[in-house]
């Protein structure tokens, strides 16, 4: 049953999208175990809806031992293929791998700039920036910004991180505010 909230419309499909776009979408995350959470779902949505990923949520987490980045960058052969074997998320070859490709690069990232999350909010300054779309239309799939991210993620070794995926992420953990001017988290945008 629907709320009388106005929401972005693309989050009316059920209360487990509701649930997503009024306590997370948009909202600015500075702790890497999170923002890693999201590479990881968001390169597992490549090709697919989000919708899916997010019904698969928790068993990721369960496969993915909580998403720390620490375990999955020492996966072995034997790992990859008991998740290839799991049913309760996608199991594609390539992401898979891409996962433990991913986590590796990640550290190096941590490494080399203290945190991750310091290094990829440094592509907007620190502070999201804010759209203030009035459609839906009006929110890009890709940008000049999620265009050089993606090619320095994809220099630094990261794999499924083209710039859709790279947009995705950037709205999904705040760095870009794509909420509609309308929508009732608009008005609780803190830059």
């Amino acid at each position: 049953m629907q709320d009388a909230i106005k929401r972005c419309p693309w989050s009316e499909k059920d209360q487990l999208y509701r649930d997503y776009h009024d306590n997370e979408w948009g909202r600015p995350v500075y702790d890497d175990m999170v923002l890693f959470e999201f590479l990881i779902l968001e390169s597992f949505q490549a090709g697919l809806s989000w919708h899916t990923i997010l019904k698969k949520r928790e068993n990721f987490r369960e496969a993915f031992d909580d998403f720390s980045y620490e375990r999955i960058a020492h996966y072995q052969e034997d790992k990859i293929q008991k998740l290839m074997l799991n049913a309760g998320i996608i199991r594609n070859q390539l992401k898979i791998r891409a996962a433990v490709t991913n986590a590796q690069r990640f550290l190096e990232v941590r490494e080399q700039y203290g945190t991750f999350c310091d290094y990829i909010w440094n592509f907007v300054g620190g502070q999201p920036i804010v759209n203030a779309p009035k459609t839906l239309s009006e929110i890009p799939a890709t940008t000049e910004l999620s265009d050089l991210l993606a090619a320095d993620l994809k220099k630094k070794g990261f794999k499924f991180m083209g710039s859709t995926v790279v947009y995705a992420h950037m709205q999904a953990t705040g760095m870009v505010w794509d909420h509609l001017v309308d929508c009732h988290c608009s008005a609780s945008i803190e830059v």
